[in-house]
């Protein structure tokens, strides 16, 4: 099974250096200089690293096939994929692995909906939970809302604020205004 390690962003300079989107826990074990990624769509690569550097959180490449800004800004959102490894982290999880789980309340266990996707934002993923109404739900992928991701189990166990799912709208907190706010 081919997984995403990176989505190529703009380009960086006139070099063919190109920004990354990186998708993994392990940029540095794959985004060395002399790695060849096979790509999706297929027809963009393989591309082989040439340069590699972090800079501010970033991660900057150039790949042999791309030497210039013009042929790196056609590979604007290609997709740089490898294979999935059998030894990869048990504390990580894999967008097609989330797909399909149960989303159970921790307090009583109640079906809250189904994971349909994953959100990948610069501060944190978001898992893209679909409620029993159909309602489209964002849940922010931090331990303290998601505390059990059972693969195996077809479940993740959510501990959701009052108010973060549509089922619980009338839990939602709202502070009462202070006398100095108006």
């Amino acid at each position: 099974m081919q997984l995403t390690v990176a989505r190529i962003g703009r380009p960086h300079g006139l070099r063919g250096e190109v920004a990354l989107d990186v998708r993994t826990d392990a940029p540095e074990r794959r985004l060395t200089v002399g790695a060849r990624l096979d790509t999706e769509p297929t027809a963009a690569g393989p591309l082989t690293v040439t340069q590699v550097r972090r800079a501010q959180d970033r991660w900057y490449v150039t790949f042999a096939e791309a030497p210039d800004r013009t042929a790196v800004e056609a590979l604007r959102g290609v997709e740089l994929v490898v294979e999935a490894d059998d030894d990869e982290d048990d504390d990580g999880w894999y967008e097609h692995e989330l797909v399909g789980l149960r989303a159970e309340h921790v307090t009583d266990g109640r079906v809250l909906g189904e994971v349909v996707g994953l959100e990948h934002l610069p501060a944190q993923d978001l898992l893209v939970v679909r409620e029993p109404d159909g309602t489209r739900t964002l849940v922010p992928f931090v331990e303290a809302i998601v505390p059990v991701v059972d693969v195996a189990g077809g479940r993740v166990v959510l501990d959701p604020p009052g108010g973060l799912l549509a089922a619980d709208a009338d839990r939602l907190v709202v502070d009462e205004p202070t006398a100095d706010e108006g």
